[in-house]
C-alpha cells in the first residue's frame, strides 16, 4: 500500500510538472467567466491525469470470447443503457469508475484489433447522428479515426467518407480503419485528404449523415503543452479556430441532402467554439434548423456530468472525479431544405 502510494505521489509529482502554466492561466479566465462554479471541479480533473478514465469500446468484426467476463473482472460496466433513443444492438461499450486503462493493443498488419481505447464522451456525436444501414455517411473531419469505427459499429452505411486533411493525421486514420473493418466493408470506405471547407462545394447534397468533429483547442492535451512557445502560439491562433470551423459547418451543410442531419463536435469547453459557432450557422443558414438531442443528455446522466442551461439541441459534458469524461460538446441540426 506504502508503495503504491509513493508511486501515486512521484507520478503526481511528475505529470504537475507537466502542466503548461501559460495555458492554464489562460484557461482560468476564460471558463471562470464562462462555466462560473462549475470551472474548479473541472479544472482538478483536467490537470490531474491520474483520475483520467478510459472507456472500452468493442469491435464487433473482431470478437474476442473472454473479453467481456475479462472487463467485468476489473469492474467495467456497460456503458451506456438500452433506454437510449438510438443504441445498436451490435455497439458495446464498456467502462468503470476507477481511473487507469486497459492495455492497449498495438497495430499488426492483417489483423483486427478487439476493442478500441477512448473517452467514452466521444462516442456521445456518433449516437446523436443516429446512422442507419444504407446511408451515405461523411465524417469530414475524421482522424485519428474513432468516430468512424464507432459508426460502423452501429450501421453498415451504404457509402462511408472518412476525410482528413492533414498528412500526417490522414495515414493515422488508414491505420485505424485497417485495425478495426474487415476487407469487404473497407471497400465500402473512401479515405481522402481534401480540404473539408470544400467538400461542399465537391459534392453537394449528398449525403444523408454528417458528422463534424472539428478541428479545436483541445483542453486536455493543451493543458500539458511541453512547449511553453508553441502554447502561447496555440493561443494566438484560438482566436482563428471558430471562423474554420463555420466554415467547415457551412460545407457540411451544403453537402446534406434535404431531410438528412448533421452532428457537431468539439473537445473543448470554449462557448466561441462550441454554441457561437452553431448559433451563427442558425442564424445565417435558413436551409438547418436544431434538432432536440435532450432525450440522449437525459439517458445517459448517469454516466456523464452536463452543463446546465445549454439549449435542446447541444449538450457539453464535463469532466469530474469519478466521471471524468470530457470536455465533450455535441450539437445537431437537420436540413429542411436546399442550400
Amino acid at each position: 500500500f506504502f508503495l503504491s502510494l509513493k508511486l501515486e505521489k512521484k507520478t503526481k509529482g511528475k505529470l504537475q510538472k507537466q502542466i503548461c502554466q501559460v495555458v492554464l492561466d489562460h484557461f482560468e479566465k476564460q471558463y471562470t467567466a464562462e462555466l462560473g462554479d462549475a470551472w474548479s471541479s473541472v479544472r482538478d480533473v483536467l490537470t490531474s491525469p491520474w483520475c483520467w478514465q478510459h472507456a472500452v469500446l468493442l469491435n464487433r468484426f473482431s470478437q474476442s470470447p473472454g473479453l467481456e467476463s475479462s472487463l467485468a473482472e476489473q469492474g467495467y460496466h456497460p456503458a451506456f443503457p438500452a433506454a437510449l433513443p438510438y443504441l445498436p444492438a451490435a455497439f458495446r461499450c464498456y467502462t468503470r469508475t476507477a481511473p487507469g486503462r486497459f492495455p492497449a493493443q498495438k497495430h499488426q498488419p492483417g489483423r483486427l484489433k478487439e476493442y478500441y481505447l477512448l473517452n467514452a464522451a466521444s462516442l456521445l456525436p456518433v449516437l446523436a447522428l443516429e446512422v442507419k444501414d444504407g446511408e451515405s455517411v461523411l465524417d469530414l473531419c475524421a482522424a485519428p479515426g474513432g468516430k468512424s469505427v464507432a459508426i460502423l459499429q452501429c450501421a453498415c452505411p451504404g457509402h462511408f467518407h472518412c476525410n482528413e486533411y492533414d498528412d500526417l493525421r490522414s495515414r493515422w486514420l488508414e491505420q485505424t480503419v485497417e485495425s478495426f473493418i474487415p476487407d469487404p466493408l473497407i471497400n465500402l470506405i473512401t479515405v481522402s485528404k481534401l480540404d473539408g471547407r470544400q467538400i461542399g462545394d465537391l459534392q453537394p447534397e449528398f449525403y444523408d449523415k454528417v458528422l463534424v468533429d472539428a478541428p479545436c483547442s483541445n483542453d486536455r492535451s493543451w493543458l500539458f503543452s511541453a512547449d511553453p512557445q508553441q502554447a502561447v502560439l496555440r493561443l494566438m491562433q484560438r482566436k482563428e479556430l471558430s471562423s474554420l470551423q463555420f466554415q467547415l459547418l457551412r460545407s457540411a451543410v451544403k453537402a446534406l441532402r434535404p431531410g438528412g442531419s448533421l452532428v457537431y463536435s468539439t473537445c473543448t469547453l470554449s462557448k466561441a467554439e462550441n454554441s457561437d459557432v452553431i448559433n451563427l450557422i442558425l442564424s445565417s443558414c435558413r436551409s438547418v434548423v436544431p434538432v432536440d438531442i435532450s432525450g440522449m443528455a437525459r439517458g445517459v446522466s448517469q454516466e456523464f456530468t452536463f452543463l446546465s442551461g445549454t439549449q435542446q439541441h447541444e449538450l457539453l459534458v464535463l469532466p469530474e472525479k469519478g466521471r471524468a469524461w470530457g470536455p465533450m460538446y455535441v450539437a445537431k441540426l437537420k436540413k429542411v431544405s436546399s442550400t
